[in-house]
């Protein structure tokens, strides 16, 4: 099924997570125990990340330095496949402008659709470590909106060879990411919004957040996306913080704010299994709050970790 018909056919919150595909050299074994750990709460879907090249250096024998291009985790596609075949559950797996090209990305679709996957999310991507700013590749997308427009002309069977004859439709369901507290290179909160209306108005279905922990930035945030005549669901992403250093990490790296109150709690464990456990209850404590607001899905971001995830669904669904 689509996620938005998912959505759309249910009458409470539903269920979703978010996977890391392994690291290559590794199988999915524990990938699977995840998902198995997880199934007796129904998810709806899963999401599988999409991760591009990254530029390694490396010292050679003689002193000079050689980059090289390494993707430490490919195989979304075939990962995101073999979920939904595995487990009869519908995979979103990620589709990102970062490190690929327009061909890479119509390929990288037929496959999908060759799989029977009908859902994706389409994101920019991160910048590489390396660079000031993102830059996309020669033949790529530098925005998420275009992105967007490229699945969409999909949907009618527009490929990007215009001498393709008897092209066939590939009927995806879009997401995009919308932030509750703005992108991190947004100028302001309003202009992120504008960006993200862009997506909207491209073709995208439905938009999942980045992680927040003070549930009133995404009442807020929905209020304004509303306003701005953004109509399609909005779903709450939440991440359970798993180790004492992340409530100072996360601020930097994803622009977010702590509630102090929360903050207070984790400063005052004494190692990362105590801030786990009150990363844990605090993301119950979102949980709760946002099925009782009537949030669409609940969707938790786990980077493969499944027992905070499972208390949480196990305290809510």
């Amino acid at each position: 099924m689509k996620v938005s018909d998912i959505i759309t056919e249910s009458d409470k919150t539903v269920f979703s997570f978010e996977l890391l595909p392994p690291l290559k050299g590794q199988n999915a074994d524990k990938l699977y125990r995840t998902i198995e750990d997880l199934l007796e709460f129904d998810p709806k879907y899963i999401n599988i990340t999409t991760h591009r090249d990254e530029m390694e250096y490396r010292t050679l024998p003689n002193g000079l330095h050689e980059r090289r291009t390494i993707r430490k985790r490919p195989g979304t596609v075939a990962i995101a496949a073999s979920i939904q075949y595995k487990y009869g559950v519908p995979v979103v797996p990620h589709v990102v402008c970062g490190g690929f090209t327009k061909e890479e990305t119509e390929n990288m679709l037929i496959d999908l659709n060759f799989m029977g996957v009908k859902n994706v999310l389409a994101l920019r991507g991160d910048k590489l470590k390396s660079e000031n700013i993102f830059k996309p590749e020669p033949e790529g997308h530098a925005y998420a909106s275009d992105l967007v427009k490229q699945i969409v002309d999909l949907r009618h069977g527009k490929y990007l060879d215009p001498e393709l004859k008897n092209n066939t439709p590939m009927d995806f369901c879009i997401g995009v990411a919308g932030y509750p507290e703005k992108h991190a290179e947004a100028t302001n909160p309003d202009v992120d919004l504008l960006n993200l209306k862009k997506k909207v108005e491209a073709g995208a279905d439905y938009i999942v957040t980045q992680m927040f922990f003070d549930n009133q930035k995404y009442y807020d945030f929905v209020d304004k996306c509303r306003a701005a005549g953004i109509t399609v669901p909005i779903i709450p992403g939440i991440k359970p913080l798993s180790t004492k250093n992340q409530v100072s990490v996360l601020p930097g790296i994803f622009s977010i704010d702590i509630p102090e109150e929360f903050a207070k709690e984790v400063r005052k464990c004494k190692n990362n299994d105590e801030a786990r456990e009150v990363g844990t209850e605090w993301a119950i404590h979102q949980a709760k709050d946002l099925i009782a607001h009537n949030a669409p899905c609940l969707h938790v971001y786990t980077y493969g970790i499944s027992d905070n995830t499972r208390q949480i669904a196990k305290a809510v669904f």
